[in-house]
């Protein structure tokens, strides 16, 4: 049997063959009598002795690479069973020969690395080998654990370092995996069973994570899919459908489900990632359990979850009936489970915070392992590289200020029995609006002094008169006829004569911005108070060339334009909504 068989048919876990020497201080990489090589690809002290007490035989540089060669193969062979999202790949990276002689570094105590990647829960615990001290060798392994799914031009093109941040998270309830079995719609290639976006605000003092109701009724839209043989096929879309839908049915990818989430808030999502049963199952029991409250019995024969009242340790099979009970908890419905799940991930990300995840190489190793085998991203975080530049950002924030809530919803109208709910007319938008324009759901401080007192002095100076104010107007989201109506309105209305429309921007945005290059500040600040633009649409950048060959600002309407003469300021605070923290505990009803 080779290397990859006899260590699963043993259960030997790579992260228990990482060990501290006392001696040194460090943690090396020991081979146990039965497992001459480990499934994990690390550092090994030349010279060292196997069971019989012999030295080991040196391998040569074309030994070494036949090796590699044998153990890929072998690896791709016994590669256990794993669900796949519609269209995914998998990244086959050979794990390199490390060099003789080297070891493995002790894990330092604290690590930027490390702080980066201790709140975001089972979305992203494999990030944490980043702070254990594994190495290159051990990254390289992980990313040919990784899957990834075209986003289909259905995202911003990726996060960025210096602008919030905006995930979508789905779990689709797809049967994979042995005991899943039980589990989903028979035959279904599964739905958005779970979906929340994620929003980071600009500053990573505070984020919101935004649950969307699986039945909520909403517009799928047309979607142009990448398909397995490589292939584009837009997928018609459907109007008045459950929200669920907009994964795995008629062949749809995460990247449909990105679209219909911007249909519905008009937010663009920057990445995805994708999980299913097997994801809470095996997260759970990389940290051994994650401790939840109840505040009464709960006996689901559905979920097949039998809990008393008072706090458990739940992981594996338990921990996924935790998440998929709904029948025993609250009103018996989508919504009493969407405000269990929340608490689950609440829990989830408390226990990495700990110190007894942080302090464990093996606990951690182990979440490595396991979450980037667990999860499908899109084509932009297809590597640890990228994931790792995503933690960093994630890390910043402090868990007190995330804040889970739902999508504001009322009882679907249509319906005699009630199954289906839709969006809340009256509350949704104001919530919608306050995630888009960066508005926190907690008391913080949603920028530094210093980038608060910029912005804001960007209103403040001198101002040009109407009539020397020089701009060109793009539709950029706002509704059709937009950029006309509020040209008109600027030279008959305000005397904003020097200005003319330019049609539709290359991309549509969320806001409404103004960019004007230095010397335009006084055109800027007058255009400004004319429209009632907020400091923070102020863009400093560079000016562009008009129809008649002269420099102009560049005024793009986005999708919180509401015509002409109406201001465009965003809200100054958050609505006041059902919501939570992730560092509250909060049992369950």
């Amino acid at each position: 049997m080779d290397a990859q068989g006899r260590g699963r048919a043993e259960n030997i876990d790579p992260a228990d063959q990482w060990v501290l020497n006392p001696n040194t201080g460090e943690y090396e990489l020991r081979l146990s009598p039965s497992a001459p090589q480990s499934t994990v690809p690390g550092p090994r002290r030349a010279g060292t002795r196997g069971s019989g007490g012999a030295p080991r035989a040196r391998t040569s540089p074309a030994g070494r690479e036949k090796s590699a060669r044998e153990q890929a193969g072998a690896e791709k062979q016994n590669a256990p069973d794993r669900g796949e999202v519609p269209g995914q790949r998998r990244r086959r990276t050979p794990a390199p020969e490390p060099a003789a002689g080297r070891r493995g570094r002790r894990p330092a105590k604290k690590t930027r690395t490390r702080k980066a990647m201790l709140w975001t829960g089972g979305v992203l615990a494999f990030l944490l080998v980043a702070g254990a001290g594994a190495g290159y060798l051990y990254i390289e392994h992980l990313n040919g654990n990784i899957t990834s799914v075209a986003d289909d031009g259905a995202s911003t093109g990726g996060f960025q370092k210096d602008k919030a941040i905006n995930i979508l998270l789905i779990g689709t309830d797809k049967r994979t995996g042995a005991g899943n079995e039980a589990y989903g719609d028979s035959g279904s290639p599964g739905h958005a069973d779970t979906t929340i976006l994620l929003h980071v605000s600009k500053d990573r003092s505070n984020a919101t994570a935004l649950s969307i109701p699986r039945d909520l009724i909403v517009d799928v839209p047309d979607c142009p899919t990448t398909q397995e043989d490589g292939s584009s096929e837009v997928i018609p879309g459907t109007q008045g459908v459950r929200f669920n839908t907009s994964l795995g049915q008629s062949g749809r990818t995460p990247s449909c489900t990105m679209r219909t989430v911007t249909e519905l808030t008009g937010i663009t999502p920057d990445n995805f990632m994708v999980a299913d049963f097997n994801a809470v199952k095996t997260l759970t029991t990389a940290v051994d359990g994650v401790e939840v409250c109840l505040a009464k019995d709960i006996d689901d024969p559905d979920s097949k979850l039998k809990l008393s009242e008072g706090n458990h340790t739940i992981q594996g099979e338990q921990a996924l009936a935790f998440v998929r009970t709904r029948h025993s908890v609250g009103t018996g419905g989508d919504l009493s489970r969407i405000n269990l799940q929340q608490q689950f991930l609440s829990a989830l990300m408390r226990k990495l915070k700990s110190n007894d995840t942080l302090t464990n190489p093996s606990k951690m190793l182990k979440l490595a392992e396991t979450g980037t085998k667990a999860l499908t991203v899109d084509s932009q975080l297809d590597s640890i590289g990228k994931l790792k530049d995503l933690g960093l950002e994630l890390g910043k924030l402090d868990t007190k200020n995330l804040t889970f809530t739902t999508v504001p919803v009322v009882d679907n109208p249509a319906e005699t029995v009630k199954a289906t709910v839709v969006v809340d007319e009256s509350k949704a938008p104001a919530v919608f609006d306050a995630i888009d324009n960066d508005v926190s759901f907690t008391a913080v401080k949603q920028q530094k002094a210093k980038e608060k007192a910029a912005v804001a002095a960007r209103l403040k100076g001198s101002k040009s008169e109407p009539s020397e104010v020089r701009v060109r107007i793009l539709n950029g989201g706002a509704p059709s006829g937009s950029a006309s109506e509020t040209l008109s309105w600027l030279q008959l209305e305000e005397g904003v004569s020097k200005s003319e429309n330019a049609g539709n921007a290359e991309q549509e945005l969320g806001r409404t911005t103004l960019e004007y290059a230095p010397d335009q500040a006084d055109q800027a600040r007058r255009l400004a108070e004319i429209l009632g633009l907020s400091g923070s649409a102020m863009k400093p950048g560079e000016s562009v060339t008009n129809a008649q060959g002269l420099p102009a600002m560049t005024l793009t309407l986005g999708k919180d334009f509401k015509g002409a003469g109406t201001p465009v300021s965003g809200p100054a605070k958050a609505p006041d909504v059902e919501k939570s923290t992730a560092d509250k505990v909060k049992c369950a009803e």
